[in-house]
């Protein structure tokens, strides 16, 4: 019915509880999903992920028959100075995470580029020292899973909000193994051009999330926003991107109600352009 190429974030959907969720994409015709595990994001996944609520998501997950392609994570903030007992919480709880990924067959754990605020810890540099260190540390760790550990930058809420500063993060991470995830809305909502984010990430991007948006407003349904997805489609068809798109439709513009048909419209859309 829709790309193959073409998934749904379970964040489209988060008002749902998981299983409701997960029946309202597969009643729509999704065969992937990324999965949202974003504390006061998205709620699916147990922020508190013992080895039994592990299971229980994966087992949950996995009865959908959906493919996952990414789980959506955080761990914190990754330009946060620690402690040994913090760092320690941290890696027990991206441990868990990975074990989430492994276990409901997804690709990758994606984490944040940094701290749901723009001013540095330190300093601009010495932050975004510290998150690529993060960053490669939790790829290397994910590879022991069996998964790949990418990073949604740039994000206009967070440390990598703008163009410069997910240019400073990708610089760091060349070569490490750790992939980024492009979001149209992010971008259009720093006031950044998807084209020169393109431009300057080429060859880099390992998975693309899709919403709308105009400046300072991320939440806006495809369609309703500035951003230009067939100019940025045909970009990424040009650059040789094989890899997969999310609808992560986490919108303000519709009710609960209008989400299904809502996304349906925006999956036929993105199909055609892809």
């Amino acid at each position: 019915m829709f790309h193959s190429r073409l998934g749904c974030s379970s964040i489209s959907f988060r008002h749902q509880e998981l299983p409701a969720a997960l029946r309202t994409m597969a009643e729509l015709g999704f065969e992937e999903i990324d999965l949202g595990a974003l504390p006061g994001v998205c709620d699916h996944v147990p922020y508190e992920l013992s080895t039994e609520a592990v299971s229980a998501v994966s087992s949950e997950v996995l009865a959908s028959g959906l493919r996952v392609r990414s789980v959506n994570g955080d761990i914190g903030d990754l330009n946060a100075v620690l402690d040994a007992d913090a760092s320690a919480a941290r890696g027990a709880h991206l441990d868990s995470l990975l074990a989430l990924t492994a276990n409901t067959g997804a690709k990758a754990l994606v984490l944040p580029c940094g701290a749901l605020d723009h001013n540095p810890v330190q300093t601009v540099e010495k932050d975004l020292d510290l998150i690529a260190a993060q960053l490669i540390g939790a790829g290397q760790r994910a590879a022991e899973f069996g998964v790949e550990l990418w990073t949604e930058s740039l994000h206009f809420l967070r440390f990598c909000w703008n163009l410069e500063r997910a240019g400073l993060l990708a610089d760091r991470l060349a070569g490490a193994g750790v992939g980024i995830v492009m979001d149209f809305s992010h971008i259009v909502a720093a006031g950044e051009n998807p084209l020169a984010y393109l431009d300057r990430h080429k060859g880099r991007i390992a998975h693309v999330h899709l919403r709308d948006a105009v400046t300072e407003n991320i939440n806006l349904s495809i369609g309703k926003g500035s951003a230009d997805f067939a100019g940025g489609l045909q970009r990424l068809a040009a650059d040789g991107y094989t890899g997969h798109f999310s609808l992560e439709l986490e919108t303000r513009d519709i009710t609960h109600d209008e989400r299904p048909a809502a996304a349906a419209k925006a999956a036929s859309f993105i199909t055609d352009l892809i």
